[in-house]
């Protein structure tokens, strides 16, 4: 029997109105290369970034930086200041929960906020001017300071690692020192955690019951409206594979492709450059003050002459128009740029730095060099080390490992005979490295500083006068202060300044200038 074309037409629609929601709008996938593989989920544990990213799609924040680099409240809707500037009363915005469907409370703040500040360098400063942090209701709570610091809520709302993410209380209660195994966070994506496999993917999807802010999206800040429904990070370690990828549609998004393969992607008209993080990176190395051989400040300082900047930017990065030397520990272009004490330095004086060494009576000891091999950015630093500190007198032991080995070994204390370390390479955003508070290499304070451990008093008590000074141009000077001690101290070396921006197809919209990729606000439109 022979239907109708009316009859057909109606019968049509009545199936796709019949059909499982979804199925007629067919769920949108961003599909995503990052810079690592995730194996570490937890980025108050640790300072990687991949981990921060994972944090992100994950967690909210109290505040945010937007992208001017203004702190904006975030998860707090209002917060009061008391007269004599000692009592701050934050109260959270109405509709916020954790992916659970749990209401999120002042008490899990407060849990996250103490977890985050005992790892944290930042965090660790401010609290050492903090008298309380109590609950008042559900939605406020207040921290009542001992002194004036201008560092508080722009702590609350530090855009990079680690970033005070905002976690339950039964998960913030963790020791800072275990990892977490709770995933459960209030941000704009869910972690699907039975769909992680390492190596593979990890999966993200949107949290129907997020609650953005209504102002308009700016750099971390603002409304974090997930326009996809779905986020896939893709492990493909081997660059030209993920750039093929690319070019053939089968993935959207590729965080950070190597330097020589960006004239492919100027080249595919399908494809686009987004410089998403405008302010660059900083290369670093940093020692292990624990054990010898750089447990002896003279030879830490060595190093200044042994190294310079050129030779590793141009190993790494290659095209000039993505690099550049800076001898400022904090970023060239920002507030407390300073070239103080820097004549002579980082210029690859090698008799300087056998000199030096020999007056520090160094014996030869081999410097445990732990050498990235799966991060493009990173691969080609420690080779360059080694060359240039051998060259300089030093004997080298350089060991390969992927990125998540090294982040895992980084934290251990231990001597080199027992698993441990001396040195390793790494690259920090500008935006973690602002001034001598933030940035986390150069907490000198022992125990409480991150991996390599420096103890100095003289550096801490600068970091001290630094938080408590609201002055620009005086801070500007504790901060040439700062590096000062470092070239004397060495708590870690600043190697020169790059930058990298995101390859997508044209498609993808949305992204974000900010320190971190973020992907709220990002739009996949369908392609002609």
């Amino acid at each position: 029997m022979r239907m109708s074309k009316g009859l057909a037409t109606i019968l049509t629609a009545a199936a796709l109105l019949a059909l499982p929601c979804g199925a007629a709008n067919a769920q949108v996938t961003l599909k995503v290369v990052m810079h690592s593989d995730l194996k570490i989920v937890d980025p108050i544990w640790t300072t990687a970034y991949i981990t921060r990213n994972h944090g992100y799609m994950v967690y909210d924040t109290l505040f945010a930086m937007d992208e001017k680099g203004e702190i904006k409240p975030q998860m707090v809707d209002k917060y009061d200041v008391s007269a004599d500037k000692l009592t701050y009363t934050f109260t959270l915005r109405d509709g916020l929960a954790w992916h659970d469907g749990a209401p999120v409370t002042a008490e899990d703040c407060v849990a996250s906020i103490k977890r985050w500040a005992a790892k944290d360098s930042l965090g660790q400063k401010v609290m050492t001017f903090v008298d309380t942090i109590s609950v008042g209701n559900p939605k406020t709570f207040t921290v009542k300071l001992k002194e004036q610091t201008g560092l508080l809520v722009f702590a609350l709302g530090k855009p990079s690692s680690n970033v005070p993410f905002m976690m339950p209380k039964r998960v913030a209660d963790t020791d800072p020192n275990t990892q977490i195994s709770d995933f459960t966070g209030s941000g704009p994506f869910v972690f699907k955690k039975e769909e992680w496999k390492p190596g593979d993917k990890a999966v993200y999807v949107k949290f129907d019951k997020y609650k953005p802010r209504s102002e308009p999206a700016s750099g971390l800040a603002g409304g974090k409206v997930a326009k996809v429904d779905r986020v896939e990070w893709l492990a493909i370690s081997d660059q030209q594979q993920a750039i093929n990828a690319l070019l053939a549609g089968e993935i959207d998004y590729i965080e950070a492709p190597s330097h020589d393969l960006l004239p492919l992607v100027k080249a595919d008209k399908n494809l686009k450059l987004v410089d998403w993080n405008p302010l660059g990176n900083q290369y670093t190395f940093r020692p292990n003050h624990l054990h010898p051989p750089f447990n002896n400040p003279k030879v830490r300082q060595a190093l200044w002459y042994a190294f310079n900047q050129k030779d590793f930017l141009e190993a790494v990065i290659g095209d000039p128009t993505y690099y550049k030397t800076c001898k400022s520990e904090f970023p060239c272009g920002t507030a407390m740029s300073t070239d103080t004490a820097m004549a002579g330095l980082l210029e690859s004086n090698f008799q300087k730095s056998k000199d030096l060494l020999k007056e520090a009576g160094y014996d030869g000891t081999p410097v445990v060099l732990m050498h990235s091999t799966d991060l493009q950015v990173l691969t080609n630093l420690a080779p360059v080390a080694k060359s240039l500190m051998e060259k300089g007198g030093f004997k080298v032991d350089m060991q390969s490992m992927d990125w998540q080995t090294l982040v895992a070994r980084r934290a251990k204390k231990e001597p080199v005979n027992a698993g441990g370390w001396n040195a390793f390479m790494t690259s920090w955003v500008s935006a973690d490295i602002l001034n001598p508070v933030m940035a986390g290499f150069a907490n000198a304070g022992c125990d409480k500083a991150m991996f390599g451990w420096p103890c100095d008093e003289v550096t801490e008590k600068l970091r001290d006068q630094f938080a408590r000074e609201t002055d620009p141009a005086k801070q500007k000077e504790i901060a040439a202060a700062v590096q000062k001690r470092n070239t004397e101290f060495t708590t870690h070396l600043f190697l020169g300044q790059w930058y990298l921006p995101a390859a997508t197809r044209k498609n993808i919209d949305g992204v974000l200038s900010a320190p971190a990729p973020v992907f709220w606000n990002v739009e996949k439109k369908s392609q002609s």
